[in-house]
């Protein structure tokens, strides 16, 4: 029996010994299976951690090269721009609308005013007081108090009665004050619109005004212009500003994002690129005027326009500021109806023009403007101005012969040509020959002089041509005291031929020879030859 109980209790240390084991090799299964877990979980969340990285970083290149992309995209933006100046406006109509201009005024338009509208008036037996009913009268002082109400009611009615009819006279009389600015408006622009269908100059040039303040041009264009009628020839002059090419075609040529260094680099635009473009920046503007011009021109008072177009900068040889005129050109509004503006290459349509261009307009080469628009200045003076007799400058019209040929020939002598008189012409003008000393661009000159009052005809321009040709001089010079019409300038277009009309030969007067003068004909005058 001892040994049986022995043997229970070594059986009974070998279970214990045995479950001590297995909780051991259970609790290290437990602690290998945790470890396991743990080193899952750090791969896991290394795994992610590099995924996180890998994403933030992709991210990042596509935002850059997105940026890249922004950019690239505004800059085909700017050239679209560019090369649509032209195109934009071929479906834009500038033609001012004078009855939209026209001011309509109606009794609504006071309604804006809080203190002018009407409100109205409840009738009477809304603002009294019930009626009083069987008990109601027994009741001691309801009579009393409804009289009152009544009363009061009744007082009320009558202050927002008086009220409102203060309302309808102060309405009546703000009615009355915008008609009167309406009616004013209306009759400012009935009266510019019948100036400017009549072809008076200063209405003409308003009209223009406001056609060329609606024409959008890219961002960075000034916009500046400067605008002269002259009614003697129906002919309408502007001077445009646009920009310089570094300011006006942008330096590169596609963006692009280095993923090694991470930067945005440029690929820059050639020089030959970015001069082609800025000639054809330039040439677009021009006949984009032109058509701006002809095509709002609604009453048809324009016969032809000279368009100049400068640019206001720096010099950078001098530090000071230049204003070069890069291309001016003339054209009939007849001829330039010929001209399909869809299809035409512009610098090659300019050329057909016979348009002064710069063969270099990215140096800012100059041209000379077809016509100076400080010289398109109206100051002929009318037979009624009875101020014209106060007037001390001496007039034109009123000279001798042998007076006005002085007058010329000294005036060309002081703009530097070697100026000799010849014979007379027969209608008081002169004719004289002049030599210009300067090389390369010098020479002979012949002038002509016509003291006409009404506008000198194309057979003038005709003979003084066969008068260069016979004379082999280099150019001609055909001085009038009145204007061309559109056939003069049109024969001229082109050839050695200079034509100044009466403004132009006043302010030359004015500017090189000291003389402040006038043109007025003598009651009766007769031109030598009217065409």
């Amino acid at each position: 029996m001892a040994r049986s109980f022995i043997s229970t209790l070594n059986k009974m240390a070998r279970e214990a010994d045995r479950a001590r084991r297995n909780q051991e090799r259970a609790e290290a299964r437990y602690a290998r299976a945790a470890a396991q877990e743990a080193r899952l979980q750090e791969r896991a969340a290394a795994q992610t951690a590099r995924q996180l990285d890998k994403l933030e970083r992709q991210a990042y290149l596509e935002a850059r090269q997105e940026e890249a992309q922004s950019e690239n995209d505004l800059l085909a933006h700017q050239i679209e721009e560019l090369n649509g100046i032209l195109r934009a406006a071929l479906s834009t109509d500038l033609t001012v609308d004078f009855d939209a201009l026209l001011k309509h005024v109606s009794d609504r338009d006071l309604d804006s005013d809080l203190s002018l509208r009407l409100t109205p008036v409840p009738p009477l037996d809304t603002l009294l007081p019930a009626p009083l009913g069987f008990f109601g009268r027994l009741i001691p002082g309801a009579r009393t108090r409804h009289r009152r109400l009544s009363e009061q009611a009744q007082t009320s009615h009558e202050a927002l009665l008086a009220d409102l009819d203060a309302v309808r006279q102060r309405r009546a009389t703000a009615l009355a004050d915008l008609q009167a600015k309406a009616e004013r408006h209306n009759t400012e622009i009935t009266a510019l619109r019948d100036a400017y269908q009549a072809g008076d100059a200063e209405a003409v040039v308003s009209y223009f005004e406001a056609v060329f303040q609606r024409s959008e041009y890219p961002e960075g264009f000034p916009q500046e212009h400067s605008i002269a009628f002259s009614p003697e020839s129906k002919q309408l002059v502007v001077d445009y500003e646009i920009p310089a090419m570094d300011d006006a075609i942008p330096t590169v040529e596609k963006y692009r994002y280095v993923r090694s260094n991470d930067e945005i680099v440029e690929t820059k635009r050639s020089e030959k690129t970015r001069q082609a473009l800025y000639a054809q920046v330039l040439a677009q503007t021009a006949l984009r005027l032109l058509h701006e011009a002809f095509d709002s021109d609604e009453a048809r008072v324009v016969e032809s326009a000279v368009v100049s177009v400068f640019v206001s900068t720096i010099d950078r040889a001098t530090g000071r500021p230049i204003r070069p005129c890069l291309v001016s050109v003339r054209v009939s509004a007849e001829q330039f109806a010929q001209i399909n503006l869809d299809r035409v290459e512009p610098t090659t349509c300019l050329k057909q023009l016979r348009a002064h261009v710069s063969g270099h307009p990215s140096d800012l080469v100059a041209v000379k403007p077809i016509v100076d628009i400080n010289m398109v200045d109206h100051r002929f003076i009318q037979e009624a101005d009875v101020l014209s007799t106060l007037d001390s400058r001496p007039n034109l019209m009123e000279l001798t012969p042998g007076e006005f040929e002085s007058l010329i020939t000294n005036l060309f002598e002081r703009m530097g040509l070697e100026a000799r008189l010849t014979q007379a012409s027969r209608d008081g003008g002169v004719d004289c020959v002049a030599f210009d000393q300067r090389p390369i661009f010098g020479g002979k000159v012949v002038i002509q002089a016509k003291r006409y009052k009404h506008t000198v005809g194309v057979s003038a321009v005709r003979d003084l041509y066969g008068t260069v040709m016979n004379e082999g001089a280099s150019k001609g010079i055909l001085v009038s005291t009145s204007g061309y019409g559109k056939a003069a300038f049109e024969f001229a277009n082109g050839k050695p031929l200079e034509l100044i009309s009466g403004a132009n030969l006043l302010s030359l007067l004015s500017e090189h020879a000291g003389i402040e003068a006038k043109i007025q004909a003598p009651e009766g005058w007769i031109d030598a030859a009217v065409e």
